[in-house]
């Protein structure tokens, strides 16, 4: 990236990036398959389960339906976005420390923020209102959204068509979960920022092709704002 190359959009994840919702996501994932009888303890539950945490950053019909045919899928679905609801209700939702304040600097510099999301829309929404951050941002987007969820591009592309980007060069993102870094690498962002506070490790994110791995998102804008001999991409490790 270069002085005639600045990141114009920022695309940034909920949970686990932005949002710290401990295991809610676990939880209601546990939830949601036991309404089809797979139960902690069973041999399906431990594959589900593992298959879930390698998969997470898809969208969630995507992963229920890596596991189940379509009705069932449909069923799974529906009741995670309850459980999900409900555990919301009784745990609540915060911001990862620091996450305010990131977005905050981050379109106090004319940069704009997509958030994104593997939830469906309803739970995207609650997690906004909770937070009170629909003025946070400049566009929401879920795989409702796009033709193909991640790891495939389509919700970063689809960001910079509305966005009116450039050039994807333009782009910065951040992400948890080693789809949420192949699906920046796809697009064509410049900045592919893999955070710790979330579903997957620094290796499983570097692996995936992240450009730089930073603590949490309190220190993204630091790495989209700054100049370029202050940056410090984290090594290719091919």
């Amino acid at each position: 990236m270069n002085e005639a190359e600045p990141i114009t959009v920022a695309c940034l994840d909920l949970a686990g990036t932005t949002v710290a919702d401990g295991d809610t996501v676990e939880s209601a994932f546990a939830e949601a398959i036991a309404t089809l009888g797979i139960v902690s303890g069973t041999a399906a539950y431990g594959r589900a389960l593992a298959g879930f945490h390698d998969a997470r950053g898809e969208s969630k019909i995507g992963i229920f339906r890596s596991l189940f045919d379509e009705p069932r899928a449909q069923a799974a679905n529906l009741a995670f976005e309850r459980s999900y609801d409900q555990l919301v209700d009784r745990r609540g939702l915060k911001p990862v420390p620091g996450a305010d304040a990131a977005l905050a600097r981050i379109r106090g510099a004319g940069v704009r923020v997509c958030l994104l999301t593997g939830f469906g829309r309803s739970t995207q929404a609650r997690i906004l209102d909770t937070l009170d951050w629909w003025d946070r941002v400049d566009l929401t987007l879920c795989p409702e959204d796009v033709p193909r969820g991640r790891p495939w591009p389509d919700l970063i592309l689809t960001a910079a068509l509305r966005l009116g980007v450039d050039d994807v060069r333009h782009i910065a993102v951040c992400g948890d979960t080693a789809n949420d870094m192949l699906s920046g690498r796809r697009s064509g962002a410049s900045i592919v920022a893999g955070v710790l506070t979330g579903a997957h490790d620094h290796d499983r994110l570097l692996t995936a092709g992240a450009t730089h791995i930073i603590p949490s998102v309190a220190a993204f804008p630091d790495l989209i704002l700054r100049t370029p001999a202050d940056a410090t991409p984290t090594p290719d490790p091919g």
